[in-house]
Parts: structure tokens; C-alpha cells; sequence
């Protein structure tokens, strides 16, 4: 093979990228289509008599690779976190507050605002320049490969562009289907008499989650990136307007429409603005992302739970759109909760067909004052969950009926509690109520719990119905003829089942923990538990005081969490579920890392060298609980200058007193 081969192929690899750039991320064409397909079937037609001349990152290899028979997991080497919602000036104004008050800064605060896509986040991965890894979200910590399906995408960089990148990159993104190519993906789709899509976000997830990479090449799928993961051995910008730029220059195609703002008033000036065009974009969005320009700020903020503090995300209003409830039943979830829910006459709201909605719990019922039979108005909150925003009194039914709280469980047939100052009312049957058994089973098996693929609503109900479910731990004990008679089961189905339910069988104390349903333990406090227990018999053994030493659990959630463990019938539930192969690695708690382990600290007063938000951070790396009162149980007050009552009361009980060098030098030691 001769030289001028190689050359010619690697020149034609150079200019279609070059085109590709100009066209996808500059939007400055530099030459007309039939001059980019003339060079490209030149490239393929050389690939094809030459192929040991096909590399990876050929813009010939956007589709090819065989169907998968399923997804892989991704590990994210940094999560993916969610952003929390802003829907008023207000929760707007209160975010900017929240950022001056940690960075104790009195001028205004520089952000970049950015359209809020609806569309798939996703993860890339690029190592030594290459494309080698591309995720969904999935649960923030592990995601679904869909590698294949990236490559298909056009805009996207199978190389990075220019010669000098880190060598490991990660970027994120949203994928996303541009209005006009899916209006014509849907004209196409319904001539063919193939599935119709709701909405471009519903498109583009499809798409992205097909099993054949060939189908994915068909939809016109678009991506714009924003933010990085894990990025080794490189200098990162300073600035997350620099991210997008830096992003721009490697050849990711990045959102036109952002712009850099210097405080709260201009922030919302852009809302309104993009607001005021938000039917004329090329795309969906549904509000606008505000992230703090500066990311050592960024880094001093940090996360609370699943979500950053340095940005958030403020939505536009939900449509609401004009109904009639024909009819309300009361569903019974997981801890035994009685949720109001209304059926109603279809109709379309925010890209959906909605014939539900709720209404939360019996006081916002009378709060509302909604009625069988009324007209309401309807939305998607957050574009999401539908709910009955008011009724229209006007138009209300001389034959409408006022809604109310059954007597009586209408799945089981038990008491109804409600306990004086909780607007929600509770079945009494616990796991003997099949709806409880069933929302229990569910969340067990969810995605973020025990993760058992396969075990969805339809087969729990089967299960508990036919009796060969009776409690969680009964997963566990399911064999290949109970699964197979099922209903549109079959013998692979159920070996498919089988085989994810012992895969499940190794996890973390923390998903074990969250997976259990314990009233008010979400992810973050079953993180907590673990990380601070490292294993179940000491959290057996727990009393409410020692919940209350860690962070985020207060009074409620420790009694929850002492009564759920001290109950008979849940410890024979969790030795069983034990017995059948559950199991984790141990969380070796090193206390020569956590030298302060036990220890509570109190600050008071400014610090000069550092934010108290800082200090805290520092103490509780090193194992420290920092509370916010003195009592007897405190082992130091930190002083700071203008120290008050807490300082007062230290003396009093004689609490050991730090000054800021006392601190720096036990944080540096």
C-alpha cells in the first residue's frame, strides 16, 4: 500500500472533521453539501478496497456495529447530579442569597445563564483524543452504555480536534431532537404506520435506547455539551464560560444562546427574554439553568445531596390546560399513604395525554375545594407529574360531590390512622395490605435500590396476586417453573428475571439500607448510615441520640429508623434476606482518616482565614459532627470574632474553647 494512500485517507479524515466542525459547531458552512458527500464517498470508497485503512474515529464509522443483545452498566467516575427546581423569582432570589451568605460576599454574583435542553443527559468520555465511552445518567452514579448510539451522531466528535487535550476527558451533555426533525421523523414514522412519538424528549430517549445502532442512525438526533466530569493531568478553566469556549475549540458543538450575567436582576432579565422567543427556538427547552461563573466558587459551594449548590435550574410555568373530573380514587403506597387521585376527562397538556392527576392529600383537597364532576385546570408540575392546580366554582354541577376520605383501606380493607397534625392519612394493614406489598416489592427492586432489571409493576402484581411473593424476601426464593407460568413470561423471560435478582444479590449497605423502605430514608440518609456505621448490627444497636450525632438526622427520622430495627418482624425480614445471598463489600471506617470521629464542634463568630461554611466542611471530613447549639455533649467551641451567646453558654458549662489558630493548626495537624 503506498504512502500517497495513507496520506490521501488521513487528509480526507482532516477535512470531512474540519466540515463537520464549521457546519455543526461554528454553524458557518465553509462548502455546499454535495462537496462534503463527494469527499466522503471518496473516504469510503478507498475504506472499502482498503479496510486495515479504517480507524475509529473515521467519519465513515458512525454506524456499523451489530445490534446489542442488552446495555452495560457505567460506573461514573464523578456522579451526575441533578439540579434543583426554581419556579418564582423568589426561589430565584432565595438561591442568591444562599450563594452570598456561604461565600460571605456582598457583591453581586457573576452567572452564566444557559437554555435548559429537554432532552437525555449524557456522559462522554474521550481518552488520549478518542471517543471510547458514552452513558446515560441512569441513577447519577451508574449509567447505561450506549456507546454505539453516540457514534451515530453526527455533530459529535469521534476525536477530539487539534493536537494538545488531557488524556483522559469526560463532558457532559444533552442529547436532544431539534422541533422541524421531529415533526418530519413523525410525518415519516405514521406513512409507514410505525410508532408515533409524544414529544421530541420521548424521541430522542427512544432513540438513544434502541438495542440496533442502524435504527439510532435514522433519527435525527442533535447534542450540545456544558459542563466537564473527570479530567486527569490537564489545567482546567477558571470559569464555566471558559468550559464552554474551551469545549467550542475541542469540537464539541456547545448552546449559542448562553450568556454571562452579573447578578440576580440580570438573571431573570434573560429569563424573561428567552421566554419571550422560547416558540421560535429550533428546540425544546423548559427554563433556564443559572450556574455560578467561577469555579473555585463552584468548589466552595459544593453539593447537597444529589445537587449542586451553585446552580439551579428555574422552569418555565407549567401549560395548565381546562378538564373535568369524572371520578377520584384513593391510591395506597409503600408506607401505607393515602394519595387522593383524580380521574379525568383525557386531554393533552405539556406533549402528554393526561387521564390522571393528583391531588396530593385531603388537606389540599379542601384547600382547593375540588369536586367529583368539576371543571379544573390541569398542569404538569415541572413538566412532569400531573396535578389539579384549582376548580372553576363557576361551572360546578348541581349533582357534583364533595370528596372524601374512604373509613376504611380500599385495597385491604383496614383501619384508616391519621395522626393529629400530618396532612397524610395511613392504611393500618402494613404488609398484610397487598397495595403496600406491592409499592414495598417495587421500591426494593427499583433502580437505585436493589436494582433487579426485569421486575416491573406488571410482573409484582402478578406475583403478589398469585401469592408467591408475600414479602420481599420471597424474591429471593422464586424458582424458573413459579416465573415461567406467569403471564407473557415464558421460560427465557424467567431465566432473564432470575439472573438479575442474583446479580442483585451483591450491592452496597447503602442501597440495602434504601432499598428496605424505611420512612423519611431517602438515598442521602442511607449514604449516611453507611458511611457512618460501615455495617447493619451496630445500626441494629443504635439509640435516637446516636442517629441524631449524624448529619441530616434529626429526631423523626432516628425514631423511624430505632422502631423500624427494633421491630421483630423486620429483623426476621433482613436475617432472611441475608441468609439468601445479600451481601457488600465491608466499609472499613479508618479512624486514623477520621481523627475526630465522635466529636462534636460548635462555631461561633467570623473567621478571617476561612468561611464557617469552610471550617464545617473541614471538620466533618476529618469525622467531626459541627451542631449548631452548645450543650453538655460538645467538645469544642470554635471563637471567631463577635462571638456571642454560644460563647456565653460555653463558658458556663465548660466546654473547651478554640480560637481561629487553635483551629488551623488542629485542621493542618
Amino acid at each position: 500500500m503506498s504512502s500517497d494512500l495513507k496520506k490521501r485517507v488521513k487528509q480526507l479524515h482532516e477535512t470531512l472533521n474540519e466540515y463537520n466542525y464549521q457546519y455543526y459547531v461554528l454553524d458557518d458552512p465553509s462548502v455546499p453539501d454535495a462537496e462534503y458527500d463527494k469527499l466522503f464517498n471518496e473516504l469510503k470508497t478507498l475504506e472499502s478496497h482498503h479496510p486495515d485503512l479504517i480507524t475509529q474515529d473515521s467519519p465513515t464509522q458512525r454506524v456499523g456495529a451489530a445490534p446489542l443483545k442488552q446495555f452495560d452498566e457505567v460506573q461514573h467516575v464523578i456522579p451526575m447530579l441533578s439540579l434543583e427546581n426554581a419556579f418564582t423569582e423568589e426561589d430565584v432570589a432565595a438561591f442568591d442569597q444562599r450563594i452570598h451568605d456561604r461565600l460571605r460576599l456582598n457583591e453581586e454574583i457573576e452567572y452564566v445563564c444557559e437554555p435548559k435542553m429537554d432532552g437525555l443527559a449524557v456522559s462522554l468520555r474521550y481518552e488520549k483524543g478518542f471517543l471510547v465511552t458514552a452513558a446515560t445518567r441512569g441513577d447519577g452514579e451508574r449509567g447505561e452504555d450506549i456507546t454505539v448510539n453516540m457514534r451515530t451522531i453526527t455533530m459529535l466528535p469521534l476525536k477530539l480536534r487539534g493536537d494538545s487535550y488531557p488524556d483522559v476527558l469526560e463532558v457532559r451533555g444533552e442529547v436532544f431532537m431539534p422541533k422541524k426533525s421531529f415533526a418530519e421523523l413523525n410525518e415519516r414514522s405514521e406513512k409507514l404506520g410505525e410508532k408515533v412519538f409524544q414529544n421530541p424528549r420521548n424521541a430522542a430517549a427512544g432513540s438513544l435506547r434502541q438495542l440496533d445502532p442502524k435504527i439510532t442512525a435514522t433519527r435525527p438526533l442533535a447534542i450540545v455539551c456544558y459542563s466537564l466530569g473527570d479530567v486527569s493531568n490537564w489545567p482546567i478553566p477558571k470559569l464555566q464560560s471558559e468550559v464552554l469556549a474551551w469545549l467550542k475549540q475541542l469540537g464539541f458543538p456547545v448552546n449559542n444562546d448562553y450568556k454571562k450575567v452579573t447578578g440576580l436582576k440580570a438573571t431573570l432579565q434573560f429569563y424573561d427574554n428567552l421566554a419571550a422567543k422560547r416558540e421560535k427556538l429550533s428546540y425544546e427547552i423548559d427554563g433556564v439553568v443559572y450556574k455560578v461563573n467561577n469555579l473555585d466558587y463552584q468548589k466552595r459551594l459544593g453539593f447537597v445531596s444529589r445537587a449542586p449548590r451553585w446552580a439551579i435550574a428555574h422552569k418555565f410555568p407549567a401549560e395548565e390546560v381546562l378538564t373535568t373530573v369524572l371520578d377520584v380514587e384513593f391510591q395506597v403506597g409503600r408506607t401505607g399513604a393515602l394519595t387522593p387521585v383524580a380521574r379525568l376527562e383525557p386531554v393533552f397538556v405539556s406533549g402528554v395525554t393526561v387521564c390522571n392527576a393528583t391531588l396530593h392529600n385531603m388537606d389540599e383537597v379542601h384547600r382547593k375545594d375540588v369536586h367529583i364532576g368539576d371543571t379544573v385546570i390541569v398542569r404538569r408540575a415541572g413538566d412532569v407529574i400531573p396535578e389539579v392546580v384549582s376548580a372553576i366554582k363557576s361551572k360546578r354541577p348541581a349533582n357534583a360531590k364533595a370528596i372524601r376520605l374512604p373509613k376504611s383501606c380500599p385495597v385491604c380493607g383496614s383501619a384508616i390512622e391519621q395522626v393529629e397534625g400530618e396532612a397524610v392519612a395511613r392504611c393500618t394493614g402494613g404488609f398484610s395490605c397487598p397495595a403496600q406489598r406491592k409499592e414495598a416489592i417495587r421500591h426494593f427492586a427499583s433502580r437505585r435500590a436493589m436494582d433487579i432489571e426485569g421486575l416491573g409493576e406488571k410482573l409484582v402484581d402478578q406475583l403478589v396476586e398469585s401469592q408467591l411473593v408475600q414479602n420481599i424476601a420471597d424474591i429471593y426464593s422464586l424458582s424458573l417453573k413459579d416465573v415461567a407460568d406467569l403471564e407473557r413470561m415464558g421460560k427465557k423471560s424467567a431465566e432473564n428475571l432470575l439472573e438479575a435478582i442474583e446479580k442483585s444479590k451483591k450491592t452496597t449497605l447503602a442501597r440495602f439500607l434504601y432499598s428496605l423502605g424505611i420512612r423519611e430514608v431517602g438515598e442521602a440518609t442511607a449514604k449516611q448510615l453507611a458511611k457512618n456505621f460501615g455495617e447493619l448490627d451496630p445500626i441494629f444497636e443504635a439509640t435516637e441520640e446516636s442517629l441524631q450525632d449524624i448529619e441530616d438526622i434529626g429526631p423523626v427520622v432516628a425514631k423511624y429508623i430505632v422502631a423500624f430495627f427494633s421491630d421483630k418482624n423486620n429483623q426476621a425480614l433482613i436475617a432472611n434476606l441475608i441468609k439468601s445471598g445479600i451481601h457488600w463489600e465491608k466499609i472499613v471506617i479508618d479512624k486514623n482518616a477520621l481523627p475526630l470521629s465522635g466529636q462534636t464542634f460548635v462555631l461561633t463568630g467570623s473567621l478571617n482565614s476561612l468561611s464557617r461554611d469552610e471550617a464545617k466542611d473541614r471538620l466533618e471530613r476529618l469525622g467531626a459532627k459541627v451542631s449548631g447549639s452548645v450543650s453538655a455533649k460538645t467538645q469544642f467551641v470554635v471563637a471567631g470574632s463577635d462571638a456571642g451567646s454560644k460563647l456565653s453558654k460555653a463558658k458556663q458549662l465548660g466546654v473547651p474553647i478554640l480560637n481561629e489558630d487553635d483551629l488551623l493548626n488542629l485542621l493542618n495537624s
